[in-house]
């Protein structure tokens, strides 16, 4: 079986690792060297599960991988525009938020464009363990793949986010019958364009107005119907005095915060990235709904106040229970298909609480302010997490507008924690050779 050595492995070739491997080449090029990301995809895409071609980015494009940390660098957006000859266009665009095929786009670019760094797609991995151990301590990490390959690392960076949220009512509905919004671009092109399907999308939030929109757009027969727990879709709370919150110096702020200002800090900033729709989505979603009542050929529809609380396959029929949060009834919505917008699990993911088990430490463990796992004593490898630290980092950690200065930290980090390299011998020099050494006034 293939096994190689390697000092620094990151684990998803997402923006989170892009960002920090980018900051390795221009901040620690030594080590980007020794640096390898592998990606379980074959290839590198952002968010490939919702790259619908007319969704766009929330975000600012000035918020890229590097330009926050290094306005000069040539991994920037507005880099990558110029290098394939579409500056022009997108400036007269005129807008801050790229679409997200864009976004995807750029990543892939960066990809291809590391010097040091190595990218490995077809990598999935299926179990890191403890490696080196020396005297009784930790030194060095063993990671499995599913092809039957390992690598092993000094140190481990985890970006490959959270796993997807599926809900414990549908868990007994076979497999086709369940499309998260993680899948559902792939999903939904395997269904036949010209059937009248009856789908069911569970969520109030973007990802879920999405996958509405996209489906009642392409199925011109089915009948949609959207099923939320709020009172109604809300728009996200986008002022500017909320959005300095995303600011990466705020990261300080929040991590030194009291737990109860850190919670109350999560809970106010719900609406700006989990719980609203883009105002563009709103008006998409509301005028078509009124058009559809006026000409009375009603597609889309929206049941707000409810909940699934059960989930069965009757027959040929997915058939939910709902629950009434104003009444406390219940009544049966039968449909084909069944489409989450739940999200993600909130707890860490599974691949990160199995290595924290594996060397005795509970899955409440913490992160330093550098993103660093808080491991025992005898644990001398380090592990860095990437997006899944909103409890500690804020609310902006699982999201781009970080990435920049994140990445930067973590180098840091990585290098703080390196030996120093030795001092050269000057004793042996020819005077000449030192005297080269010594800056001279221009």
């Amino acid at each position: 079986m293939d096994h190689r050595d390697v000092e620094l492995l990151a684990i998803g070739a997402g923006p989170a690792n892009l960002a920090l491997a980018v900051a390795l080449e221009e901040l620690a090029p030594d080590l980007a060297a020794r640096t390898l990301v592998v990606e379980q995809h074959d290839d590198v895409a952002w968010q490939r599960g919702m790259l619908l071609p007319w969704s766009q980015s929330q975000v600012s494009f000035l918020k890229d991988l590097v330009t926050l940390r290094n306005p000069r660098s040539e991994f920037s957006f507005v880099n990558y525009l110029h290098s394939i000859g579409r500056l022009d266009e997108f400036i007269n665009l005129g807008t801050f938020t790229p679409y997200r095929l864009e976004i995807s786009a750029y990543l892939a670019w960066v990809a291809r464009s590391l010097s040091s760094v190595r990218v490995e797609h077809g990598r999935r991995v299926v179990g890191v363990e403890p490696g080196d151990v020396v005297a009784g301590r930790v030194t060095g990490w063993l990671v499995r793949f599913a092809d039957g390959g390992t690598v092993s690392c000094r140190d481990l960076v985890v970006g490959a986010g959270r796993d997807a949220h599926v809900p414990a009512q549908f868990a007994t509905l076979p497999r086709e019958r369940v499309v998260h919004s993680t899948e559902f671009l792939d999903r939904v092109g395997a269904l036949d364009a010209d059937a009248a399907h009856r789908v069911v999308v569970v969520g109030g939030a973007q990802s879920a107005a999405e996958m509405v929109w996209q489906t009642h757009q392409q199925f011109p027969r089915a009948q949609v119907t959207m099923v939320m727990r709020s009172i109604g879709l809300n728009g996200y709370e986008s002022s500017k005095f909320t959005n300095e919150l995303f600011y990466p110096s705020f990261v300080d702020t929040f991590n030194a915060a009291q737990p109860a200002a850190r919670e109350q800090l999560l809970q106010e900033m719900h609406r700006t990235n989990y719980a609203g729709l883009a105002p563009a989505m709103l008006e998409n979603l509301y005028r078509t709904i009124y058009l559809e009542k006026l000409t009375g050929a009603e597609r889309l529809r929206m049941i707000p106040m409810a909940e699934v609380a059960d989930a069965r396959l009757e027959g040929d029929e997915v058939v939910l229970t709902l629950l009434d949060r104003k009444s406390g009834a219940t009544d049966e919505l039968r449909c084909d298909v069944v489409m989450l917008g739940t999200g993600f699990v909130k707890r860490m993911p599974a691949m990160t609480r199995a290595l924290a088990a594996a060397i005795g430490v509970d899955d409440d463990f913490t992160v330093t302010r550098n993103y660093r796992m808080t491991l025992p004593d005898s644990v001398e490898a380090r592990v860095y997490l990437q997006g899944v630290n909103e409890s500690t980092h804020g609310i902006a950690d699982s999201l781009i507008s970080v990435l920049a200065i994140r990445s930067g930290e973590i180098v840091a980090d990585l290098l703080a924690g390196r030996p120093a390299p030795a001092a050269p011998d000057t004793r042996t020099r020819p005077a000449a050779e030192l005297l080269a050494t010594v800056p001279h006034p221009a």
